[in-house]
This record gives structure tokens, sequence and C-alpha cells, in this order.
């Protein structure tokens, strides 16, 4: 249970982080949350990125096995990551809209 609550804040950490840092140096403040699937994608499946353009039913077929086989556990620390980002993207809007210019 520790595991899970560090786990859930790390993710958050540093996915908010990455965020903040690419909404800060290309001014697209939703970037990261629409990357998200793909960075969840590649931590999930094992299959490398060019086996889903040379032999794409497997691939698919194996990252639909594995997004079922996801654990409760690591649900919720992958939606912790995924608020993080979204969470990122409002506090770079609040800034911006208060004044501060970022690069």
């Amino acid at each position: 249970m520790v595991q899970l609550i560090v786990s859930v804040f790390l993710y958050f950490v540093i996915f908010f982080g990455i965020a903040f840092i690419l909404n800060m140096l290309l001014r697209q403040t939703w970037l990261m949350a629409f990357l998200y699937p793909i960075v969840v994608i590649l931590i999930i499946d094992n299959v490398g990125m060019a086996e889903y353009f040379t032999n794409t039913a497997t691939a698919f077929n194996d990252l639909g096995t594995r997004l079922l086989d996801i654990a409760f556990a690591d649900i919720v620390i992958l939606i912790a990551g995924f608020i993080g980002t979204i969470v990122s993207g409002f506090v770079i809007k609040f800034l911006r809209k208060s004044g501060y210019q970022m690069f």
C-alpha cells in the first residue's frame, strides 16, 4: 500500500514536471496530454514502435492483451501521471494569464 501511494505521487510529479517543461519550451499547453497515451503504450507494451508499422495485427493484438492484463494499482498509477499532465496545463495557463512569460 505504501508503494502504491509513493508511486502515485512520483508519477504525478514526474509527468507534471515533464509536461510543464514541454509547455514552457514549446508553448503548446496541452501537448503532453495528447502525447501521454503514446507514453503509456511505450510503458505497457514490449513491442518496438516499428513493429506497429511492419507487423500491425500482431502488435495491436499484443497491446490489447497487455491492456486487459493491467492490474488495478497500475491503472491508478498511470491515471495519476495523466492527472499530472492535466494539472500542468492548467498551471501553465494560469501563469500565462497572470502575466508570466516563460521563454
